[in-house]
């Protein structure tokens, strides 16, 4: 029996998880990160890029399912500065480019002073045996702002403590929090890597409690579905 190649054994093992109406999930490979994305009308957000090194295989899921057919115009938002999570970034702008749309990054200020100076003490892509290439963010976001995706808007939330230029994207009218390595179910990001704070972390968490939340979408595993009761759980621990 011939051996099915790594590709389509890896296309085969990611499942789009859709949260209708506007978004679906991938779950990342590896050391990725998940990769959303939230479509309205000819609009686009990506949230996460997971580490390049599996891009193929989540635009060739994209495409079977049709979820990138007809877009113009792409954001792509990197919850924090980890490699894990923006390493498909340049990827990612190539293939929604050559389809013919227009492509910008967003991200907190703090991550994209980090993404453009390309600064590996942060990043971190040495430790996948990878390089950052820096690159410009067209859109630098302080706590508070709005991104606006076709009809959606999103509101931007600083949440330290992960690393300094941590946030999250929460979407008001479907209750939906995309929490990147903030929070995720039954745990939290570390914060022993360079600029973490577990002081900063806890707050964070505090904050997120006010947030009427339906589902937390993690940079890592599956998704929250008991908002509350699991920021309850994770700062009685901490």
């Amino acid at each position: 029996m011939r051996a099915m190649p790594i590709e389509d054994f890896r296309m085969r093992n990611v499942i789009p998880i859709e949260i209708p109406p506007h978004t679906v999930m991938l779950r990342g490979i590896g050391w990725d990160s998940n990769i959303y994305l939230l479509r309205d009308r000819r609009e686009a957000l990506v949230v996460d890029t997971g580490t390049g090194i599996n891009w193929h295989v989540y635009t060739e899921v994209w495409e079977s399912g049709g979820y990138t057919e007809g877009i113009e115009r792409v954001v792509i938002f990197n919850t924090h500065e980890h490699f894990d999570h923006v390493g498909g970034n340049l990827a990612l702008k190539r293939y929604f480019e050559e389809k013919g749309a227009e492509v910008i990054f967003a991200t907190h200020e703090i991550t994209a002073r980090t993404l453009e100076r390309g600064d590996d003490y942060v990043i971190l892509s040495h430790y996948y045996g990878r390089r950052y290439d820096p690159r410009e963010i067209e859109v630098k976001l302080k706590d508070g702002d709005k991104l606006r995706i076709g009809s959606v808007e999103l509101r931007l939330i600083h949440t330290p403590g992960h690393t300094a230029g941590s946030a999250c994207l929460y979407e008001p009218e479907e209750k939906l929090m995309f929490t990147g390595d903030t929070i995720f179910e039954g745990t939290v990001g570390r914060t022993d890597l360079p600029t973490g704070n577990g002081w900063e972390l806890w707050e964070s968490l505090e904050m997120l409690m006010e947030f009427d939340v339906y589902l937390g979408l993690p940079g890592h595993g599956w998704v929250i579905k008991n908002w509350s009761e699991n920021l309850r759980e994770i700062l009685g621990w901490l």
